[in-house]
């Protein structure tokens, strides 16, 4: 579904990615891990568009990215949950939902969406009204995810979701990310609780100062001694 080949991107001078190649199959969720500054922002950032990359292939169900403007790139089905979340804090819930759905016109669809969405987060649905800003940070990610989710992506990118957040949050967000991917959404997870990505995830990339050091199935990555001493605390 996603076929990212030798990505590079600089920031001025300073070269943040070396060649990330990387592939994501349909209905797979894959992870990228690695320490803070491994690069993993800057690959879905690149991958959205949202960053000028130069790369041998970086394509979407067979169709080039690079050079697209990222609402395009929206419109392909490939949508964002930015790191940080990115909710438009004077907006209300519902209109960021809205903003979501902003390059469709199913509206009947957009509707029956939205429905599936407070039943992933019945917490949202009770917010509607409210200023997105109000909202905890548990609260928020879950707008970032609906929001993202409205777009109706066939492939939807997450930045550090769990980022900032009470363990108990994070075990909810896993769990809906795992219900995400099993309606049918493919999922390419960027996520600094490693424990945790390994444990929803089928594959995983192992990023280190902008280059793939490791790669392969999600569940062999988390028993390498390697992965558990740099990523999992030694346990």
């Amino acid at each position: 579904m996603l076929d990212v080949s030798n990505l590079k991107v600089s920031y001025g001078a300073v070269q943040a990615l070396h060649g990330v190649s990387l592939r994501v199959e349909k209905g797979q969720i894959v992870t990228l891990i690695g320490s803070n500054g491994a690069g993993k922002t800057t690959t879905l950032r690149a991958i959205s568009g949202l960053l000028k990359c130069s790369a041998d292939r970086v394509a979407f169900e067979g169709r080039e990215l690079r050079g697209m403007p990222p609402h395009e790139i929206v419109r392909l089905g490939v949508a964002q949950a930015p790191e940080g979340r990115g909710i438009f804090a004077n907006l209300s819930v519902n209109e960021n939902l809205e903003m979501g759905a902003f390059i469709r016109n199913d509206v009947d669809r957009v509707r029956q969406d939205k429905k599936e969405v407070f039943e992933l987060f019945p917490r949202l649905k009770e917010r509607l009204a409210q200023n997105a800003g109000t909202l905890s940070g548990g609260e928020q990610q879950m707008l970032a995810i609906a929001r993202a989710l409205l777009t109706r992506p066939r492939l939807l990118l997450l930045d550090e979701p769990s980022l900032g957040l009470a363990p108990q949050i994070v075990q909810t967000i896993f769990k809906v990310i795992r219900e995400i991917n099993q309606a049918g959404t493919t999922i390419l997870l960027v996520e600094q609780n490693a424990h945790m990505a390994l444990k929803v995830a089928h594959r995983a990339y192992v990023l280190e100062v902008g280059r793939v050091a490791m790669e392969g199935d999600a569940k062999e990555l988390a028993k390498s001694d390697q992965v558990r001493k740099a990523y999992l605390g030694g346990h």
